[in-house]
């Protein structure tokens, strides 16, 4: 590479950080608004997030920037660099499409409808929110229009968070996935072995859950130097850097598990998050993969590792400690099988592995509805509780605990549903492999010594960043392209022992 070229380099470089730096700084102002921000300060909030939403968007759009990226894309280029003219290419050639007051428009009305819906939730009051839905989906139904590439409008807004992913091949794995986890739901709760549904009942202090889950994180690999926890409505993982990754999560006293799978949940997120290399940021390349691949890792640590019976080898007699008196009465058999109790539930955060992708597949039908215009807003909740029906047979008695449940509506998080699945996909075909490269990793976890999963996720899957897309590493680590068979295979041998399924 001759001078010339290095120079160039060097100043796309440099505008690549300050776009980082914006973006990190918008992050911020949204972890705030979600952990400790004044309920009043809402409105000055919303015109922050305008007005550097507008500011980010003019210098994505920089006429230089796109001569920059045209040069650079006829260069040969080592695999970061040119991973990082790829993915800001992708970004700009999005953000040129887009009118910089609908980005101003965007970022204000979704700020403004996230806090009319806390309140919403809060009263269990959707007509409250509705007007405010309306207004959001109007404004990502014209971006859609905008960044339209195929047939589908909703494809537009899925491509932000599942790149090269399209609603054709959603629907064929979904079709497939369905059927199975609906007839193994029936299975299932029809069998005569259930675990004791008071099992785990009792009283857990708030400051108990959060010291224990501090130490499952410190064990996971969490760094506290360069992350923190906190509390919020909506449990989250907000990563503005490698160096600064933040979760938080929610307590209830009566129940330890919610918040506690909730912060192992998000810690598989943070891991990912701090396992970038720090080398590479201020690159578009130092992210994550897709949201699936992201969520591929936090429903992993949640559900492969800390659900299992090796887990809780080392962790059940520390929880016993930590609530004293509380779960004396229970074998560590009958725990393991409470925590991986299945039922037909209203709350898709805190559902089991089995029903959790028909709620999913649920919300993902809904919003390409809302999104294509077949689905009116007034009519969502008679939707979503016809649906909850027809996919769950249970029908919530209010709205707080259907149609306002999830925070991503009022973000304007269309597109972002499916890529939980797609979550559990990528993740059981990623544990497979790491069953077959870790032999001993059963017996590492039931020792407590959970670092070598977390090096050899580091390896395989943190460390890449955006330098290859989501199918391609799935084919890099298991030799496959991905297939719902390894998810549907893991949730069989699992639950047919759990419930003595023939």
């Amino acid at each position: 590479m001759d001078s010339q070229e290095q120079s160039l380099i060097q100043s796309f470089m440099r505008r690549s950080r300050e776009l980082i730096d914006l973006k990190s700084v918008l992050e911020i102002l949204t972890w705030d608004q979600e952990t400790m921000m004044p309920s009043r300060a809402g409105p000055f909030r919303a015109r922050q997030f305008s007005a550097l939403s507008a500011l980010y968007h003019q210098k994505l759009t920089s006429p230089d920037l796109g001569e920059t990226l045209e040069r650079l894309s006829t260069e040969e280029l080592g695999l970061w660099p040119q991973a990082a003219v790829r993915e800001m290419r992708r970004e700009h050639e999005k953000a040129v499409k887009l009118p910089e007051e609908l980005v101003r428009e965007l970022a204000e009305t979704t700020s403004l409808a996230y806090g009319a819906w806390v309140e919403a939730r809060q009263k269990s009051d959707f007509a409250s929110f509705s007007p405010w839905l309306e207004k959001v989906l109007k404004l990502k139904q014209e971006e859609a229009r905008c960044l339209q590439f195929s047939d589908s409008l909703y494809e537009a807004l899925l491509d932000h968070y599942e790149p090269g992913m399209t609603v054709g091949r959603l629907d064929e794995l979904f079709a497939v996935i369905r059927p199975n986890l609906t007839s193994l739901l029936h299975q299932i709760l029809s069998a005569s072995k259930q675990p004791d549904r008071d099992l785990l009942k009792g009283k857990f202090p708030a400051a108990q859950q959060e010291a224990f889950g501090r130490d499952v994180l410190t064990a996971m690999g969490f760094q506290w130097d360069a992350g923190r926890l906190d509390r919020s409505p909506h449990p989250f993982c907000s990563g503005l850097s490698p160096l600064d990754v933040r979760i938080t999560t929610r307590y209830s006293e009566e129940d330890f598990c919610s918040s506690l799978f909730g912060m192992i949940h998000e810690g598989g997120h943070a891991l990912y998050e701090q396992g970038l290399d720090p080398e590479h940021y201020g690159s578009l390349a130092c992210d994550g993969i897709s949201l699936g691949i992201h969520e591929s890792q936090s429903r992993l640590w949640e559900n492969q590792i800390a659900r299992s019976r090796a887990f809780w080898d080392h962790w059940f007699p520390r929880l016993l400690q930590t609530f004293p008196g509380q779960l004396d009465h229970v074998s560590l058999e009958d725990f393991v099988h409470a925590i991986n109790r299945v039922e037909a539930s209203l709350i898709r955060v805190e559902a089991d592995e089995v029903s959790y992708g028909l709620h999913v597949i649920l919300r993902y039908e809904l919003e390409k509805q809302m999104v294509e215009g077949d689905l009116k807003v007034q009519d969502l909740e008679e939707a979503w509780n016809t649906s909850m029906k027809e996919y769950l047979e249970i029908v919530p008695s209010n709205s707080a605990e259907g149609v306002l449940q999830d925070v991503h509506w009022s973000m304007g998080g269309f597109g972002y549903f499916p890529t939980y699945l797609l979550g559990n996909l990528y993740g059981a075909q990623i544990f497979h492999q790491v069953g077959e490269e870790l032999p001993d990793l059963e017996e590492s976890i039931a020792a407590g010594n959970l670092i070598p999963l977390r090096e050899w996720l580091g390896q395989q899957i943190h460390g890449k960043g955006k330098t290859v897309g989501a199918e391609e590493l799935i084919e890099q680590i298991s030799g496959k392209p991905l297939n719902s068979d390894y998810f549907l295979d893991y949730l069989k041998n699992k639950f047919t022992p759990l419930y003595g399924l023939s």
